[in-house]
């Protein structure tokens, strides 16, 4: 039976290299999107190019109020598309940037960081759980910033840490289930992420790679094929734990 991932933020950056590679290893793939309908249907035509299925969902994971009528709207998807009424693998990549230092952060910016980063895949996945087969795996993503720090990501990687401990707590509680649960913390990616520094700024990026093992600041195929891995039936043994993906960074 060909395995299906559901992958939040699917369109662009780190999750539509995932889905990439995990096409590319046979998965088909749910995507969800925030608004820009033209990159998802984009990502849809390249999956379906590969020889995959694939559907993108509209999913504002800030919003816990909706979580129940997108889980109907994926399990309709799966009935309809795909001839199942369960999914394999969830990956909570879903996410946004900010940064401020911890003395100047605003109130209102700080909590969408936690609804985004910490209340959207907790309370997405509670409602997720009833289409997701035993034996799945659940990988939430996380950030190299838990480890190291930067002046200005404080609040960022705080709710980043929070899912950290939020990721033991269900590898715990789903094992009876045969659930894997485990988070990835990508290091310096050059993507549009934060408004695209890292990728833009030659200064900057030139800044960073000096502090990571491997000489450059990785790129978004870096982490789509470590998703892939790490999903493998050969990782399965791994579960609750930590996987930085980061090239050595700040070592």
């Amino acid at each position: 039976m060909t395995r299906i991932a559901l992958i939040t933020g699917a369109s662009r950056g780190l999750g539509r290299a995932m889905a990439l590679h995990l096409a590319d290893t046979g998965v088909d793939i749910i995507g969800t999107f925030r608004s820009r309908r033209d990159e998802a249907d984009g990502l849809v035509a390249e999956l379906e190019a590969r020889g995959r299925r694939a559907a993108m969902l509209p999913l504002d994971v800030g919003d816990a109020s909706r979580f129940g009528v997108f889980a109907e709207a994926v399990k309709a998807v799966l009935a309809e598309w795909f001839g199942r009424d369960d999914f394999d693998y969830l990956v909570n990549n879903a996410g946004l940037g900010h940064n401020a230092l911890f003395a100047e952060m605003e109130e209102a910016a700080f909590d969408e960081l936690v609804q985004v980063h910490l209340k959207g895949p907790l309370f997405l996945t509670q409602k997720l759980l009833p289409l997701i087969a035993d034996g799945g795996r659940i990988l939430n993503v996380s950030s190299g910033l838990t480890r190291f720090a930067f002046p200005g990501y404080g609040a960022y990687a705080a709710a980043k840490g929070a899912v950290e401990v939020l990721t033991r707590y269900m590898a715990l509680e789903l094992g009876p289930r045969g659930i894997r649960v485990n988070v990835l913390a990508p290091g310096a990616i050059a993507t549009d992420f934060g408004g695209g520094a890292v990728r833009d700024n030659e200064a900057l990026n030139a800044q960073v790679r000096g502090g990571i093992a491997l000489g450059r600041v990785g790129e978004a195929d870096d982490i789509g094929g470590a998703v892939a891995a790490i999903l493998s039936d050969g990782f399965g043994w791994a579960n609750g734990a930590r996987i930085e993906v980061s090239g050595g960074q700040l070592l």
